[in-house]
Parts: structure tokens; sequence; C-alpha cells
């Protein structure tokens, strides 16, 4: 049966990339996105803003923590990924974009710009429980 999880998104970065290690050793970096969207109302201009969780994994994790800086314009492709855990004896759940794919659409200098290739997500990232 055919399926399809994919998304893409344009937005600005919410905070710095905080770069992380699995148990093994594994690293991979995590940031917010905020993509606003406008639209009019009654003659009225209005705008609200979503905010995503996003996790790239491995080299491109990496990447995303030296070269991506708050505030700065992206394009992030991936897939979303919804993780359920207990607390305080409530099941919760937390969704969350883990890409695949990253391209700054804004330089900001923090370096040389970084040639960023699409890459196939980590096997040791964690599963959907």
């Amino acid at each position: 049966m055919p399926a399809l999880n994919k998304v893409q998104l344009i937005g600005r970065l919410g905070k710095e990339p905080e770069l992380r290690k699995t148990p093994k050793d594994i690293s991979f970096s995590v940031f917010s996105v905020a993509v606003d969207r406008v639209w009019k109302s009654k003659g009225e201009t209005k705008k609200d803003t979503d905010w995503f969780n996003v996790e790239a994994w491995g080299k491109l994790g990496e990447i995303c923590q030296k070269f991506l800086q708050k505030g700065q314009l992206v394009y992030i492709e991936g897939a979303l990924r919804t993780t359920k855990y207990d607390h305080e004896g409530e099941t919760r759940y937390f969704t969350k974009v883990v890409a695949n794919r990253m391209q700054m659409l804004e330089w900001k200098d923090k370096g040389e710009e970084p040639v960023v290739e699409e890459e196939e997500v980590a096997e040791d990232q964690p599963e959907n429980k």
C-alpha cells in the first residue's frame, strides 16, 4: 500500500541549533522553525506563526549546528515523527520533523558556506513507540 510522509518548510530559526549525541555517539541537532501564515479577513491583514520542532541527524545535524543561526531563513525537508511518552501517569505525544535536507535561503556570516546534499536518515535514531 503506497504511503507518503513528507514535510517541506520555509521559515526562520527560533533558536540556535543544539548539538546532542546518542549513547552510541551518533550526533544530531535540535532546533525550532517558525513559519508565518498571512491572510486577509474582512479587508484586514492577519498573521499567525506555526512552530515546528526539527531534528537533523548525522552529518546534516552537525552542519545545521555549525552554520545555522537564530532568525535565519531556511528550507527544511523531512518527515513527521511522533513519539509517545508517559508524564506523571498521563500518555503524551510529541511530533517533530526529522530533516533529511536543509538549504539556507539567507546567509548570515558564521564561516564558509557549506554544501549540503540529501542524506539517509540515521539508522540509530529513535523509533516510534
